[in-house]
């Protein structure tokens, strides 16, 4: 079979894929752009299953490009949800504290958000209790008045609608990258990026080590709260703890827990199981237990744990007060974080990553809050590309 041949070829209708295909045609309105989905359809993964929270930015350290992009990201998703009518919930975000230590580093979060340009105010917490009357916080609390949520699925189908419109192609049910001749290859495969990566001769020391995003939602009524709450985060991992999320239309969800996966689809049962990826991520995890850069030990024994739904209940219950398990007996779809891991220094990356040369670029880690940045990023991959390719 003849190859087909185009200017860009983008693997991966994501966010990132598909705001990235966007960018190039406005950036080279006349290049022939492929987007290849090994999928039926979209948002079958991490682009189709996040939060939907739209963050504002104060998590990250202000020199990484997690915090120059998610600021811009905020911005960029709220204007476009705005212009195409896609309902938002723009109910803000408290950060609470639990002890003196976590009230310590709600301080440094502060100190991030204004070095990232981020609205953010650090409050009491009777003022945290006029926000939230049922929130438990111990002395302040941080106040993120920018902070949304939205249906990730449906800005995903807009956005792909949008690209289509201007001549981006979308081909499903697509696995054969080598079938196209293409004049620059983007990889933006989210759990198979280092796989494709490798086959570019890139992703020498990094490797995607999945971790699995369960979110229990409650039967309380649509207003139960009206905030995000989250905890302190520990700034040491790039995962923010459980935490309670307020859906498009209001209602009231728990989690993530951040599980090791044995292979890199375990979405539910023996679905999509590898034998190969099995035992190339089970000894990876393996290794970590003895030799890892941070306490992979802790991280999967406090994870595994949160399977037992009245254990992830119950740290939901430290933030927030009237919270039973009675309440929380749904399970909402699993997703599954792409997170990379540097294999020389057994770390977990904690900002975004890419590879590339005059013939391709790999978007090796974008995870969280990637699905935010998707625009500025989108933007700055675009010129990545420009810079490559002269």
């Amino acid at each position: 079979m003849a190859q087909q041949v185009t200017d860009f070829l983008i693997i991966g209708a994501g966010i990132v894929g598909i705001t990235t295909a966007l960018s190039l045609k406005k950036t080279y309105p006349d290049a022939k752009i492929i987007i290849l989905e090994k999928e039926p359809k979209l948002g079958c993964h991490a682009s189709g299953r996040n939060s939907g929270v739209i963050h504002a930015g104060f998590y990250y350290s202000p020199d990484s490009l997690k915090a120059k992009m998610t600021r811009a990201g905020n911005i960029a998703m709220k204007a476009f949800c705005e212009e195409n009518n896609i309902p938002m919930n723009c109910c803000g975000k408290l950060v609470v504290a639990r002890n003196e230590d976590e009230k310590n580093t709600l301080n440094l979060l502060k100190e991030r958000g204004d070095a990232n340009g981020v609205p953010l105010e650090l409050i009491s917490a009777t003022d945290a209790k006029k926000i939230e009357p049922r929130v438990k916080t111990f002395e302040s609390a941080l106040w993120s008045p920018t902070t949304a949520s939205v249906d990730p699925t449906h800005v995903l189908s807009i956005i792909a609608q949008k690209a289509t419109d201007l001549g981006v192609e979308i081909h499903y049910n697509s696995l054969g990258y080598k079938q196209y001749d293409a004049a620059y290859t983007i990889n933006s495969a989210g759990l198979y990026a280092d796989k494709i990566a490798q086959d570019f001769g890139f992703s020498k020391f990094y490797r995607i080590l999945p971790f699995k995003g369960l979110y229990l939602y409650s039967d309380e009524p649509a207003g139960a709260i009206n905030t995000h709450i989250y905890p302190v985060p520990n700034i040491k991992n790039p995962f923010l703890g459980v935490h309670f999320t307020l859906t498009t239309d209001n209602h009231l969800k728990i989690g993530p827990t951040a599980i090791p996966c044995l292979w890199r689809e375990q979405y539910q049962g023996l679905d999509n199981f590898k034998f190969n990826e099995l035992m190339e991520i089970g000894q990876r995890q393996l290794g970590l237990l003895f030799r890892g850069g941070f306490d992979f030990r802790s991280l999967a024994i406090e994870e595994l744990k949160k399977y037992y739904r009245p254990h992830l209940v119950s740290q939901a219950a430290e933030l927030l007060e009237g919270i039973h398990p009675s309440q929380y007996t749904r399970w909402g779809k699993p997703g599954i974080r792409a997170q990379l891991m540097n294999i020389e220094t057994h770390t977990l990356e904690m900002d975004f990553v890419m590879e590339g040369d005059a013939k391709s670029l790999h978007i090796l880690n974008a995870v969280s809050p990637a699905f935010t940045c998707a625009f500025p990023f989108a933007d700055r991959i675009v010129e990545r590309v420009g810079a490559l390719i002269k």
